[in-house]
């Protein structure tokens, strides 16, 4: 018997090593000859680099740089040396789970962190590097990210613009002559799930910009902005990015990423599958099981137990999901891959509660579901 278990992180409770390690305990108490391949993953969001770390024996690295606000932060990102492959999330550096909600201003959070961390890339030797562009305080349209990395940014007066998104209504000219150069010889990949083009309703400001902190009134603003930086950048580059799907991802850094970097876009899903070898773990595999803290309709806009689903069904392998909780929509899961899906709980209790116990919930579930299995073989 050999079993997949390939889970996503439980927000607030483990990691998704943490997960996949509860469950196999849990299996195990059961089915000690089994053979159990532990694949920890992810979407693209939080969590990313420590599944891959996890899986591919990369290690952690750390740099100083500014932060959404400009003030200096610790800043986490991957390294795979083996293949100088850099692993950066936008959200350790230009995160809005950095701001307070009283902080948050999408007018002037900058991304120039994230361009930091890209520079730290390639001074390691990056040759790849994957960004991983979910949970943003930003809506600078990846501008910081630039300025980081040498593109300048001036006024009418040939004055540098401010930090933000705003500031680039003032926008008169783009430098990009002390641009990075060692960016045309890296391969960067977007990890991302969003399809929201740079501007209008459907635009990063619209759809992003009001849980960034921006006003009804700021959104027009920075639609308006954005526009403005759009049409610029066309005439620099000689095309316009700004309607390809994705370009709205994190405030439009998905836009700088593909206008100026030349990045490819790929859900998160299957840049962590790829990375962390999936798709050769399932081979001969008789069971998946995957997971994550609330399993839902959401779960079908590219989050991992989707995503495993879609990879064990090329081969027909049976996939089954333990989750934090079951809500609205589940069950339409079930036309994509999913066999069965299980929440933890097992009675009454607070979410502080299941939260702390959940590796315990994981290993009785999945001692459980590993009876029912063997129960049905017979």
């Amino acid at each position: 018997m050999k079993i997949v278990i390939a889970p996503d992180s439980f927000k607030d409770s483990l990691s998704a090593q943490g997960v996949a390690q509860a469950i196999a305990r849990g299996l195990r108490e059961v089915w000690p000859e089994a053979r159990l391949v532990e694949c920890p993953m992810a979407d693209g969001g939080e969590g990313t680099i420590e599944a891959v770390l996890a899986a591919c024996g990369g290690q952690w690295m750390t740099s100083q740089v500014s932060g959404p606000l400009g003030a200096a932060v610790q800043a986490k990102w991957g390294w795979l040396a083996d293949t100088h492959t850099a692993i950066i999330e936008m959200a350790m550096a230009s995160g809005l789970q950095m701001l307070t909600l009283e902080q948050r201003d999408a007018t002037v959070t900058s991304t120039y962190g994230t361009g930091q961390l890209i520079a730290a890339a390639l001074d390691a030797g990056a040759q790849r590097i994957i960004l991983a562009i979910g949970g943003s305080a930003t809506n600078d349209a990846g501008t910081g990210m630039l300025a980081a990395l040498g593109g300048v940014f001036l006024d009418a007066s040939d004055k540098p613009l401010p930090p933000g998104g705003l500031a680039l209504a003032q926008l008169a000219k783009i430098d990009l002559s002390a641009l990075d150069v060692r960016l045309g010889a890296v391969q960067f990949e977007v990890a991302a799930d969003v399809n929201n083009p740079l501007c209008g309703p459907q635009g990063a400001s619209h759809i992003f910009g009001p849980q960034k902190g921006a006003s009804s009134q700021q959104v027009l603003a920075l639609d308006a902005a954005l526009k403005h930086f759009a049409e610029h950048s066309a005439r620099v580059l000689g095309e316009d990015h700004s309607e390809q799907p994705g370009s709205g991802a994190a405030g439009g850094m998905g836009f700088a990423a593909r206008a100026y970097l030349n990045a490819s876009f790929r859900p998160g899903v299957e840049v962590v599958a790829d990375l962390t070898g999936l798709a050769d773990a399932l081979q001969d595999a008789d069971l998946v099981i995957t997971g994550e803290g609330r399993f839902d309709a959401q779960t079908l806009r590219g989050k991992t137990p989707f995503g495993v689903a879609r990879i064990a069904r090329r081969t027909g392998i049976p996939v089954i999901v333990l989750a934090g909780t079951l809500g609205d929509g589940y069950a339409d899961l079930y036309e994509h891959g999913i066999s069965a899906a299980f929440a933890l709980t097992s009675g009454p209790m607070t979410l502080e509660q299941a939260c702390r116990d959940a590796p315990t919930l994981l290993h009785d579930r999945a001692r459980d579901l590993a009876r029912l299995w063997q129960l049905a073989a017979r």
